[in-house]
């Protein structure tokens, strides 16, 4: 039973303990009482609510202690500018005007604050203009049998007539409960949901245009690299064929090189292949034309770039818009219990009517046809069948579930900030050695060159030195790229420029209920 049913249960025997000192008083408060203690009295029970979920403790929104990200600071809004490339400004801007995903994150706004206007409009005074002509035959056996026949006394001309209603209704209700607010304040969560959503809608697409872009860029400079080498393996399989042409070399060492020439075509063929299907893919997240995808030009990769916190906290909450999204959802669900909650109270409502209303159309405009209604309503749950208890206990089961996923959505963000600052700590270090190999094979390449240019070796030793040179400036790109691809994850993870107090009511104080 509600706390206020159980208070005005109890309102008889404060009426014998403490009776009104006027009889009229204490006879308009015993009629009351008489009136609607019963009703209250065998009103549908609130039998059971479970308890909710727990929302995730803010200690575990951190890193683990051997994990550490490397600079201070979150990143911008427009975090991809940090790369200083003005194709990727561009490639990003245009999919952030165009793209369907968008597109479609924006419908989804649009029509969470058309459901915000629509509830907020119920619980608000309605009316509406009546207008109504019927042409009935009366039934001799009816309430109205007496106008069936012909009667001039009582001015009955029958049994067919036209009976005419014009008028003015209004209805309201009367929201003592809040039970109509709660509904509204549910659905501005929703909406605010669905904006945050926009924003993670926004965040994703951005990485996966600098991602796409990145990777276009990775090949290029792969290409390059490609062709160097194809070069050395082409000058080996020259010299090899002249000296088997000359019976110095077994044809051997000729299929040898050869075949090593084939599989940087192989290559070189494939790279090509991923330039043309990553910009096919850029062009379809981007949701453009063929012509109007700009070019993509080489330019050399950039140092990974990040702003990144040194350390983890709840203003990851705050940061990641997807996170923000389900506590506004979260929100909206607690909402609902509580309108839930508010569906067991008697509910009131006023109706009235002003208009005409006559049993033949030339009387309607009468003064004497003129109607007035205005009733004042009272209705209350008795015996719904389990109705109110099964909606709060869906409600309840239903908040619970999106605790459940938020807290898990928190744990996975922690997660995924781990592993990318993991990742990217790894990615620096395995750079710094791939550097140092290079060094290392860039001096005996040096040293074979020396020895060709002093006339100590031949010019195809010199070649054969490069390649390892080549293959390993290959292996670097690759780092580099897997570095520059994890920091654009790590950016995504933390959110990227995004804060909740883009949004009205920062949730974050959100109390369980």
């Amino acid at each position: 039973m509600t706390r206020f049913a159980c208070i005005l249960r109890r309102l008889p025997r404060l009426l014998v303990t403490r009776p009104a000192t006027r009889p009229a008083a204490r006879l308009a408060v015993y009629w009351l009482a008489s009136l609607v203690l019963p009703l209250l009295a065998s009103c549908a029970l609130i039998h059971h609510d479970s308890p909710p979920a727990a929302l995730i403790a803010p200690q575990q929104i951190r890193l683990a202690d051997d994990i550490h990200l490397a600079n201070e600071g979150w990143p911008s809004a427009r975090w991809w500018e940090q790369y200083r490339d003005p194709q990727l400004d561009t490639l990003v801007d245009l999919a952030l005007a165009h793209a369907p995903t968008l597109a479609i994150a924006r419908e989804h706004v649009s029509q969470a604050h058309a459901q915000v206007e629509l509830i907020r409009a119920g619980s608000g005074l309605q009316m509406s203009a009546l207008a109504d002509a019927d042409r009935e035959r009366v039934s001799g056996h009816g309430f109205l049998s007496a106008y069936a026949s012909h009667d001039p006394a009582i001015g009955a001309d029958g049994p067919w007539y036209w009976t005419a209603l014009v008028g003015v209704g209004a209805h309201y209700d009367i929201d003592i409960w809040g039970k109509q607010r709660d509904l509204v304040r549910a659905a501005l969560g929703e909406q605010n949901a669905r904006r945050a959503e926009a924003a993670q809608a926004e965040l994703e697409l951005s990485a996966g245009v600098a991602q796409l872009y990145y990777s276009i860029q990775i090949t290029y400079a792969s290409l390059d690299l490609l062709r160097q080498l194809r070069e050395v393996r082409a000058f080996e399989l020259d010299t090899r064929s002249a000296r088997h042409e000359r019976g110095l070399e077994a044809l051997t060492q000729t299929a040898g090189a050869r075949a090593q020439l084939l599989a940087v075509d192989q290559q070189i063929a494939s790279t090509e292949e991923q330039v043309v299907h990553a910009r096919e893919a850029l062009r379809a997240l981007a949701g453009v034309g063929p012509g109007d995808l700009p070019a993509i030009a080489p330019v050399p990769l950039p140092a990974p770039a990040a702003s990144l916190p040194s350390t983890l906290s709840y203003e990851l909450l705050a940061r990641r818009p997807d996170l923000q999204a389900m506590r506004w959802l979260v929100q909206a669900s607690f909402d609902r219990i509580d309108a839930a909650k508010a569906a067991f109270y008697p509910s009131f409502d006023i109706t009235a009517f002003f208009g005409f209303n006559a049993l033949r159309m030339r009387d309607l405009f009468l003064h004497s046809s003129q109607q007035i209604n205005l009733i004042p309503g009272l209705s209350l749950p008795i015996f719904d069948g389990g109705r109110l208890n099964a909606n709060l206990h869906g409600a309840r089961t239903a908040s619970n579930t999106l605790i459940e996923q938020y807290d898990q959505a928190v744990l996975d963000a922690v997660r995924d900030v781990a592993q990318s600052g993991s990742e990217i700590d790894d990615l620096d270090h395995r750079v710094h050695l791939q550097r140092d190999r290079i060094d290392a094979l860039r001096f005996a390449s040096d040293s074979a060159e020396a020895s060709y240019q002093t006339g100590l070796g031949d010019r195809m030793s010199a070649m054969q030195a490069k390649a390892p040179v080549i293959e390993g400036h290959l292996g670097l790109v690759q780092l580099t790229g897997d570095e520059i691809e994890a920091g654009i994850v790590l950016t995504r993870a933390l959110g990227g420029g995004y804060r909740s107090d883009d949004l009205p009511g920062d949730p974050a104080g959100t109390k369980v209920r």
